[in-house]
């Protein structure tokens, strides 16, 4: 049964880096033309043309999406969005379903890729993780984004969490950045993403039913202790995953 599993997740594996890529060069002249439109006109303009290319993609692929917890966006309001992070899929998933204009925080290597370069950049702010200036300057720019009425996505464990634990540990950056602007988080639970690209397999996709779900969100007083917060979100995330992980099955 895992021989024929294996053989099955391959093929799939394979029909779908078919479908991305044919879908990529269809859908990077609109993407490419958003960058013309100022923001958060552009930003949202973006999402929506990658929001309506990725439910395409998810469903050819055999992933139907599930989207709960819209109604906690409070229109004019702006979030730090937080994200846990199982796999490569979230970023598809968590971005263009995120209500309104966003910029997601991610890794500046991925950006040199022909073609989806281009898109990767035009929903990220980028960072090099290995350059403290970097990240200054991220956190910086992240800033400008939450004041043009944009939200920002950050994955807050930094890298996949390849663990059995629900969570891995935070990193501050989101957190600071929600106390520097007294701007509320909205925490973000992802199921599925892990099972469609599974972490302890290569060149292997199955069909999945992939979920995010947003919780009500977290107030945050300006210049609040950022430990203190990091571990109210953790635990709020922790309890829901929990809670929830069965269900999502």
């Amino acid at each position: 049964m895992n021989f024929l599993k294996n053989i099955f997740g391959r093929i799939l594996a394979t029909w779908a880096l078919l479908v991305f890529a044919i879908t990529l060069i269809v859908m990077s002249i609109p993407i490419w033309l958003t960058s013309f439109v100022k923001d958060p006109k552009g930003t949202e303009l973006f999402r929506r043309i990658s929001k309506g290319w990725m439910d395409f993609f998810l469903l050819v692929i055999g992933c139907p999406i599930r989207v709960t917890g819209n109604s906690n966006f409070k229109k004019g309001q702006t979030y730090v969005v937080v994200c846990n992070h199982r796999s490569l899929m979230d970023v598809p998933l968590s971005t263009p379903h995120i209500p309104g204009p966003n910029k997601t925080i991610a890794k500046k290597e991925l950006s040199k890729i022909p073609l989806f370069g281009m898109i990767y950049k035009r929903g990220s702010i980028l960072v090099d993780r290995n350059s403290d200036e970097s990240r200054r300057k991220s956190l910086d720019e992240m800033q400008r984004v939450l004041a043009k009425g944009m939200h920002m996505c950050i994955y807050p464990e930094g890298t996949r969490n390849k663990t059995g634990n629900p969570l891995k540990s935070f990193y501050d950056g989101a957190f600071k950045l929600a106390s520097d602007t007294g701007t509320a988080i909205i925490p973000a639970i992802i199921f599925g993403t892990d099972k469609v690209l599974p972490n302890n397999k290569t060149f292997f996709v199955w069909p999945h039913r992939v979920s995010i779900n947003f919780l009500p969100p977290i107030e945050v007083t300006k210049k609040e202790k950022v430990t203190a917060l990091k571990e109210k979100v953790f635990q709020t995330m922790w309890e829901y995953y929990q809670q929830n992980a069965e269900s999502s099955k």
